[in-house]
């Protein structure tokens, strides 16, 4: 071990300097020596700098490194363009142990002096050690230039390109390898290798077959493995047959064919179709040790399952797993797994469910085998089985205490969620159904809702337009470095905001300028008040294409439907309303009319009406003539604070639109009728009543609004207007041909106005005559209002009629008559 003089450099150091200096003694012989005068060098220092780098070669061994830096300076300044002082600066520093600025000057003595190579190879060592691996990738094309015979090199730029996941320059540089020396296997094998990993298969099947042009006779076996399972990749098993049949003249009969090849050689006629020849290959699999050869045993078993011949496969798969007990390199949860898939496609589930036990209980977060085996039980009829496979275990592990390299558990994949959510709906269980699916679905709809916005360009106001010019002069004035300038520099947020919303003419700035700008803006940070915020990378939604994909577009549909059944109307109203943001683009915007309607039906029950307004409204529009359609409005209006808002707005423009419907005359005229404006709703029903006479609803309530009419103030033909009304009353009694409810509502139009002796004869009537029950449309049956089997006789009206007429009796003092008719009719 050299030991350093005086507290300086090592002897080793010292020799590197001095060679520098006065170069090294050249030993020459008089058959060598060249006779007259020799010529001269155009590099000649002048004595100064030869002294001055001598006085500083005895500085740096006696350790006075300040003086020695003193003198290269100097001489730096007098001949900037000598190598020679850089590189003894870049020793001095080294020795001093400032490895940053030493590794500086030995790169400038390396560029005034590029032809040198043992300056580009320390510079890369240096920055390996430092772990730049940009900078030593460009150190080595510099020393490879330097020195382009040098192998090792090539070799090194190939291994940092694999290391930074440039597989494609780390494929030129074998390229490279190859071209050097031809007969370098490996180096072939590796750019044939890194050359399939980039996808340029061609590349290297033609560089293979360049080296069998080259060594016909003594190629290298392995490369023709290589070679041929190139072309088997490519489904190219004739051209593959022919290389390995070659290789095999070339070997002769007296030479050992190799194993591999053979293999190779039956699955390539096994897929040309010729099985004997094949057959005849892989027996020699049958007469050795199968533990030493389990990747040809698998090779052969896979060309099987490829081929549909899930039989011959099994026969080779068992005999891996005969070897599985005695051999541990085996990997048995991948032979379990082919066996059980074989089982599968043979429709042997019994046994596939066997195989598949096997590989969950090596393997639990094998998704597909897991999958697979549900799928099993359930033609098997073992649900419950299946939904045991598909719950999360008791404690499941915490994601948070969960290491970073693990993925996540399996019962939290999202088509193990599926899968369980299908067998709940199956069986009917629709709690645990939106328990497991409803999470999902909702986060999907989201985030597909936010890819949607990213995608979209925001168009910009003017008032924008005019700031963000603002930000650029200010930023442009800054860049320019006019420090005495009022303007200050924007903060990163605006600077975020210019980049997002894009750039039109005369906003068009150099990416070169914004990174500029972005560094400066990082001493105003502080100063400003607004605060950044980090862009959040966008997440992919668990479910993508969800909109694209039928069977996911149905899924939306139960999920809504069973939160429907289950009483969870806003949550099914809230996912309705997102699906339906979603589908008017949406490729299956047909099927959105389900959605509406579900929509308009969760509207019915909800507990504020407001919210499903619109999609009754939709309803309405899309049949206009139903009039259960209508019926559901009219119902949603009544519970409506106020009806008279923007409701009626779209009531009107129904009128308007369609002049020959009844439905909206007929609840126009019922509202003017709950706030008193009797004459507004008498004009409505007689507009009603001019397209359909002989309805009796429309004859009761035009009756009904002229009675109430008539008893308002300012109205001087009362009587004539009484008249009309009970016409109307009456015109509705013959049409339902003296039903009880028509009798009691003249006898209530009579009791109204005053004529109670009419009033109680057709109370009378009523009581006389026993009204059935009439059964309830099935819009009136919600889930919120039922009518139980116990309340009969909603449709009799005897309570109503004999309390009324207890009213008349009462009045005029016939005390025991009124007491008699409420026990008749009034007492339970």
């Amino acid at each position: 071990m050299d030991t350093p003089l005086h507290n300086g450099a090592t002897p080793a150091e010292i020799s590197e300097f001095m060679a520098i200096t006065f170069g090294r003694r050249r030993q020459s012989r008089k058959k060598n020596k060249r006779r007259g005068r020799r010529g001269g060098s155009r590099s000649k220092l002048s004595p100064d700098i030869v002294k001055k780098l001598g006085d500083a070669t005895l500085h740096y061994a006696y350790g006075r490194f300040k003086d020695a830096i003193s003198l290269l300076t100097h001489v730096v300044r007098i001949a900037p363009h000598l190598p020679d002082a850089y590189h003894r600066l870049g020793l001095v520093y080294n020795s001093m142990g400032h490895k940053t600025k030493a590794m500086a000057f030995y790169d400038i003595a390396a560029r005034l002096n590029p032809k040198q190579p043992s300056l580009w190879k320390l510079l890369v060592d240096w920055s390996i050690e430092e772990g730049n691996t940009d900078q030593a990738l460009k150190y080595l094309d510099r020393a490879i230039n330097a020195d382009r015979t040098d192998i090792t090199l090539r070799y090194r730029r190939a291994s940092l390109h694999i290391k930074k996941g440039e597989y494609s320059k780390a494929a030129e540089s074998y390229d490279q390898v190859v071209q050097i020396c031809p007969n370098n296997v490996e180096a072939l094998k590796t750019a044939t290798k890194l050359h399939k990993q980039c996808g340029e298969f061609d590349q290297s099947i033609s560089m293979l077959e360049e080296y069998f042009k080259n060594q016909s006779s003594e190629a290298d076996l392995t490369v023709v493995d290589i070679l041929a399972l190139s072309y088997m990749e490519r489904n190219e098993f004739m051209k593959a047959l022919q290389h390995i049949e070659h290789a095999k003249a070339v070997c002769g009969p007296g030479k050992e064919f190799p194993l591999y090849l053979m293999i190779r050689e039956g699955i390539c006629r096994a897929h040309l179709g010729d099985m004997e020849k094949a057959e005849v290959c892989f027996n020699v699999l049958q007469s050795i040790n199968a533990e030493h050869q389990m990747d040809l045993i698998m090779a052969v078993a896979d060309s099987f399952v490829n081929l549909q011949q899930h039989e011959s496969a099994l026969k080779y798969y068992m005999m891996l797993e005969s070897c599985m007990a005695n051999n541990e390199l085996i990997n048995s949860e991948l032979v379990n797994s082919k066996i059980a898939h074989c089982y599968s496609a043979l429709n042997r589930a019994t046994s596939a469910i066997y195989y598949f036990h096997k590989v969950l209980k090596a393997r639990e977060d094998d998704i597909d085998s897991r999958l697979a085996l549900v799928s099993h039980l359930l033609e098997e009829k073992k649900e419950d089985e299946a939904i045991v496979l598909l719950t999360p275990p008791p404690n499941p592990v915490s994601t948070n205490d969960m290491d970073e390299d693990r993925h996540e558990p399996w019962w939290l994949n999202v088509k193990v969620k599926l899968k369980l959510s299908r067998i709940y709906k199956t069986k009917g269980m629709l709690e645990a159904f939106v328990e497991v699916i409803h999470p999902i679905v909702r986060e999907s709809i989201k985030n597909d809702s936010v890819h949607q916005k990213a995608k979209q360009r925001k168009w910009l106001q003017r008032c924008e337009l005019s700031e963000k010019h603002n930000i650029l002069d200010s930023q442009t004035d800054s860049a320019l470095e006019l420090c005495g300038s009022s303007r200050r520099p924007a903060s990163k947020v605006d600077l975020c905001r210019l980049k997002a919303y894009g750039r039109s003419k005369e906003e068009k700035i150099s990416t070169s300028m914004i990174d500029r700008l972005d560094s400066e803006s990082d001493d105003s940070e502080s100063d400003n008040s607004e605060s950044e915020v980090p862009l959040q990378p966008l997440k992919p939604p668990p479910l993508p294409d969800l909109f694209k994909d039928e069977e996911h577009f149905s899924l939306i549909l139960d999920l809504c439907m069973a939160m429907t059944s289950l009483g969870r109307y806003n949550e099914a109203l809230e996912l309705i309303k997102l699906t339906l943001k979603r589908a008017d683009k949406a490729s299956l915007a047909g099927k959105k009319e389900q959605f509406w309607s579900l929509g308009a039906k969760i509207a019915l029950d909800i507990t504020d009406p407001s919210d499903g307004f619109d999609f009754v409204r939709y309803v309405v529009q899309k049949y206009p003539h139903s009039i259960a359609a209508w019926n559901c409005y009219y119902r949603l209006v009544l519970r409506l604070e106020n009806r008279l808002s923007k409701r009626n707005k779209f009531l009107y423009r129904m009128r308007v639109y369609h002049k020959d419907l009844l439905p909206p005359k007929i609840i126009a005229g019922n509202q003017f009728t709950m706030i008193s404006q009797h004459q507004i709703a008498a004009i409505e029903y007689l507009e009603a009543y001019k397209q359909m006479p002989e309805n009796p609803l429309i004859n009761l309530c035009t009756g009904t609004a002229l009675v109430n009419l008539a008893l308002g103030l300012r109205l001087q033909n009362k009587h004539h207007c009484v008249t009309q009304g009970l016409a109307f009353l009456y015109n509705n009694l013959r049409i339902c041909k003296n039903s009880q409810e028509a009798l009691y509502n003249i006898a209530r139009a009579y009791h109204h106005v005053g004529l109670v002796t009419l009033a109680a004869n057709y109370y009378e009537k009523v009581l006389a005559i026993y009204q059935k029950d009439c059964p309830l449309p099935e819009l009136f049956k919600t889930r919120n209002d039922p009518i139980k089997d116990s309340d009969s006789g909603y449709c009799n009206l005897h309570r109503e009629a004999a309390y009324n007429l207890h009213l008349i009796y009462k009045n005029s003092g016939a005390h025991d008559l009124a007491r008699q008719v409420l026990r008749d009719y009034c007492t339970v």
